[in-house]
């Protein structure tokens, strides 16, 4: 994938930034912080969203990320008082404001058509991937508590007779990856995708879900749900509930059948239960 604006490119596939077609010296992480600025250009990105994406959620100081985004800036000929690529804005976050011109041929042998045109036929019923959680918990032993919590949501997505839910084993291959959503919605053919964060502190854990329409980028739904480490399960039941209605008035003309509270009789501690889980995939 090329992101073309301006005299500017940014060459995802062989990381290079190039300006009038010259090639120009950025540091890794500096091109990390604009691909993934640019990635998710339609929407304010959080310096948690930053952290995440760019970091792999390590815990990282208030000046190293003010001074990623400043080097960022200044690799587009960009400042913070001019702001013509990368936006502040105060007490939520960055976006890139640039205008990104559509792929260019050297990147994709169907430039001539839009995504959009390009996109596969989609499943005759909602079709959803539930993407990796990012880990922001600061340790990454935490991982596969993420990971097990992923796994419970596409399961109880599953059981949802009027929805179609892609494979953990496809949607994972996107980890630790700064994604265009719309890009992903392509490759697996889908609809929806949901993408959230899991932040385990002692004996509380918080979980932050988003769901967005893949076709066109937009967030359709994000919550909240935090709660104690033994009281994981019921989280877990509210979550594809909660999902299930936005998904529900997202399409028109359907109506789920009910999706109710699955009856759980384990008795084991969630990080158990999500340990072993990720001894059996791995």
């Amino acid at each position: 994938m090329i992101y073309e604006f301006e005299n500017y490119a940014l060459d995802v596939a062989k990381r290079e930034l190039r300006c009038d077609g010259h090639h120009m010296h950025v540091e890794p992480q500096t091109f990390d912080v604009l691909q993934y600025l640019l990635v998710n250009r339609e929407r304010v990105v959080s310096k948690d969203d930053l952290i995440a994406g760019v970091w792999k959620g390590r815990i990282v100081s208030e000046s190293t990320l003010s001074s990623s985004i400043t080097t960022a800036r200044k690799a587009l000929g960009d400042s913070s008082e001019a702001q013509r690529f990368i936006r502040t804005i105060p007490r939520r976050g960055f976006r890139f404001v640039g205008d990104v011109r559509p792929p260019s041929s050297e990147c994709n042998t169907d430039a001539s058509l839009t995504l959009q045109e390009r996109t596969p036929p989609l499943p005759d019923k909602p079709s959803i991937a539930v993407l990796p959680f990012a880990n922001f918990s600061g340790d990454p032993e935490q991982g596969y508590f993420a990971d097990g919590m992923v796994d419970e949501v596409i399961t109880a997505l599953s059981r949802i007779p009027w929805l179609f839910v892609i494979a953990r084993t496809s949607t994972f291959s996107y980890r630790d990856k700064a994604v265009d959503i719309r890009q992903v919605g392509y490759e697996l053919g889908v609809r929806y995708v949901l993408e959230g964060s899991v932040r385990r502190e002692a004996d509380r854990v918080r979980i932050m879900p988003q769901l967005i329409d893949a076709s066109t980028g937009a967030h359709l739904w994000a919550e909240r749900f935090e709660g104690s480490i033994d009281r994981i399960f019921d989280l877990q039941d509210k979550s594809p509930r909660r999902l299930s209605e936005p998904l529900h008035q997202s399409c028109s003309g359907r109506r789920p059948s009910g999706f109710g509270a699955s009856q759980r009789k384990a008795s084991m501690p969630m990080t158990t239960f999500c340990a072993g889980r990720q001894a059996s995939t791995s």
